[in-house]
C-alpha cells in the first residue's frame, strides 16, 4: 500500500526522521482473510516474514490486561496521577522501557498471550501442537524510548529456527506512540541470515575477552546487546525494502518470523507504550534452554557460551 507523505506526522526511530515517501515506507497487510487457510497463512509468512491481523484479539481484555499493567505503574509514581491510570499518561521523571516484572502474577496478562485465542492460531500456523516461551517480555516504553533494529533469533536461536515473535499492544498505538516496524521482506536477506543471523548473544570468543566474560554480546562475536544497527535510516537503505507498520489498536496481534528485521518509532506521545513481545513454536521440536522454566537463566551467566575465535 503507497501512503501520501503528506499525511503521516514527522516520525524518528533511534531519534533519526524516519523517510515516509511511499518507496520508503507503508502499512503492514492485513491478513485476517487467510485465517481460514493455514497453508495460506504459512505462504503468506514464508513470502512477507509476518502475518498482521487486526483486531483478533479480544479488546475488552486486552483492556483489563494493560489496566492491570497500569495500576502497578501508577503505583510506583510512574504515571500522572491527574489522569485515569487506564490513559498512561507518563509521569515526566518516568524513563522506563523493558518491564518483564509487570508479566509475575498477572493472570490477566496470561489469558492474552497465552490464552486459547492466540495458542489456537499458533496451532492453526505450525500444523500442530504450540508452545510458548516460559520467559515473557513486556514492554512499558516511555516518552522519547525506543529499540534498535535487530532480529529475534540471535537472543533466542538455540532451539527450532521455526519460531515466531507475537507484538501485542495493549492499548491504542499510533504511529507517533512508538509502534513497531518491521523491514520489508528483510527475513528473505541470505547474507544477513548466515552473518549477523547465525550469531547468538550469550556466545563469546574466550581468546578474545576471557572465560570470566558474562555480559550480553560485545565479545567479539556479535556487537554489545545484539544490535543490527543504531541507525534504521542508513540500514534501510543498505538492505531495501521499506519500513512497514500501523496505527496500531487494542486487539491486534503481528506475528513475524525471527528471522525479521524491526525496530521501533520513538514514542513522541505523553504516555507510556505497553506491549508484549512473546515467543511460540511447535511443542515437538528443541526448544532454546535459556527461555523455560519457572525461573529462566534469561541472558544471565548460566547461558554463557565459550568459543574460540
Amino acid at each position: 500500500m503507497l501512503i501520501e507523505t503528506d499525511l503521516l506526522p514527522p516520525l524518528t526511530s533511534m531519534h533519526k526522521p524516519i523517510d515516509t515517501s511511499p518507496e520508503a515506507f507503508g502499512f503492514l497487510e492485513d491478513s485476517n482473510h487467510l485465517i481460514g487457510s493455514p497453508d495460506a497463512l504459512r505462504e503468506q509468512m514464508v513470502r512477507e516474514g509476518y502475518l498482521f491481523l487486526p483486531g483478533y484479539l479480544n479488546r475488552a481484555e486486552v483492556f483489563e490486561a494493560r489496566q492491570a499493567m497500569a495500576d502497578r505503574l501508577a503505583a510506583e509514581g510512574l504515571l500522572d496521577s491527574a489522569y485515569p491510570t487506564i490513559e498512561c499518561k507518563a509521569h515526566p521523571k518516568a524513563n522506563i522501557s523493558f518491564r518483564e516484572d509487570l508479566a509475575k502474577d498477572n493472570p490477566k496478562l496470561k489469558k492474552v498471550i497465552y490464552g486459547e485465542r492466540v495458542m489456537g492460531f499458533f496451532d492453526l500456523l505450525l500444523g500442530g501442537p504450540a508452545r510458548h516461551f516460559d520467559f515473557t517480555w513486556v514492554r512499558a516504553v516511555a516518552p522519547g524510548n525506543g529499540t534498535p533494529p535487530h532480529m529475534d533469533v540471535v537472543y533466542m536461536g538455540r532451539g527450532t529456527k521455526q519460531l515466531y515473535t507475537a507484538w501485542i499492544p495493549f492499548g491504542d498505538v499510533p504511529l507517533t506512540t512508538g509502534g513497531l516496524l518491521v523491514l520489508e521482506r528483510s527475513h528473505r536477506h541470505d547474507r544477513l541470515n548466515h552473518g549477523y543471523g547465525s550469531k547468538d548473544v550469550d556466545t563469546f570468543c574466550e581468546n578474545k575477552v576471557g572465560t570470566g566474560y558474562t555480559g550480553m554480546g560485545g565479545g567479539g562475536n556479535i556487537t554489545k546487546n545484539g544490535w543490527l544497527s543504531k541507525d534504521p535510516v542508513k540500514l534501510r537503505r543498505n538492505l531495501g525494502g521499506r519500513w512497514l507498520s500501523a496505527n496500531y489498536r487494542a486487539g491486534d496481534l503481528l506475528v513475524f518470523s525471527v528471522f525479521t528485521v524491526h525496530t521501533s518509532l520513538d514514542n513522541h506521545s505523553d504516555t507510556i507504550r505497553l506491549s508484549t513481545d512473546t515467543r511460540y513454536q511447535l511443542a515437538s521440536e528443541p526448544i532454546d534452554e535459556r527461555w523455560i522454566g519457572d525461573e529462566p537463566i534469561a541472558h544471565g551467566p548460566a547461558g554463557k557460551r565459550g568459543k574460540i575465535c
